[in-house]
């Protein structure tokens, strides 16, 4: 005659099964939601203390625009003043920039440091775009000498195109910024910034500029996140362990 196993037995030997196989699957999970939560969380940390620093940097004096070359993290945010004469020749309408869900362009213009060869780029501001995208409006640059501020910002260095750009040529539209693209395009060095034309600074277009914004909450939401799956993971795992059959 063949016996059942005793009801008690199967329920312990249930819950042996429970505990190896999802102590296992916990021993890899846990480390890795922990090392991610706490990944996340530095990066918050830092984000905030970059922040701060840029915060600080946007409300100390200006400083004069160098006429030498710099390194652009040292005056990332800083507000400067510069005098020079604007380069027209070398002048790109950025496409693609939206004000108040209106298309328009956004108005670059090398700018000659005054006592040096060297430019930097001077962003003007926004233009409206005309009905027809194939008009290219034309933005005035005042001519000789001029007196400007500004904040100093770093260009993008990772974007999108969505077309081909012309391999040789000079184009008065670009789709993006890209500073080494400019610089092969001219003959004259460039500071690796781009200024920011203040509002009261004259030839310039409509300038609303966002605040520099290095989102440390979004990185304290991912960490919660991680460290909310390694909670959950070891819920579960407890739960089953604790069940009645």
């Amino acid at each position: 005659m063949q016996y059942a196993r005793p009801p008690g037995r199967q329920a312990r030997a249930s819950r042996r099964q429970v505990a190896i196989l999802g102590g296992l699957l916990l021993a890899l999970l846990l480390p890795a939601f922990l090392s991610l939560g706490l990944w996340q969380w530095r990066k918050a940390e830092a984000k905030t203390q970059l922040q701060s620093e840029l915060d600080t940097r946007s409300r100390e004096p200006a400083i004069a625009m160098p006429a030498t070359p710099v390194d652009g993290e040292a005056l990332r945010y800083r507000r400067v003043v510069l005098r020079g004469s604007f380069d027209v020749s070398r002048q790109i309408l950025l496409d693609n920039q939206v004000h108040q869900e209106q298309a328009g362009y956004h108005v670059i213009t090398p700018l000659r440091i005054a006592g040096s060869n060297l430019h930097v780029l001077v962003n003007r501001g926004w233009l409206p775009a005309p009905a027809d995208r194939r008009i290219v409006p034309v933005a005035e640059v005042p001519a000789g000498e001029v007196e400007l501020s500004g904040i100093a910002v770093l260009p993008a260095t990772r974007f999108f195109n969505l077309a081909a750009q012309p391999s040789s040529g000079w184009a008065p539209v670009w789709q993006n910024l890209d500073l080494e693209r400019f610089r092969q395009s001219v003959d004259y060095p460039l500071q690796p910034v781009i200024i920011q034309l203040d509002p009261a600074s004259p030839g310039g277009y409509v300038r609303e500029w966002r605040r520099p914004d290095e989102r440390a909450e979004r990185h304290r939401s991912y960490a919660l996140q991680w460290f909310a799956f390694a909670a959950t993971s070891l819920g579960i795992w407890g739960y089953f362990l604790v069940r009645r059959p």
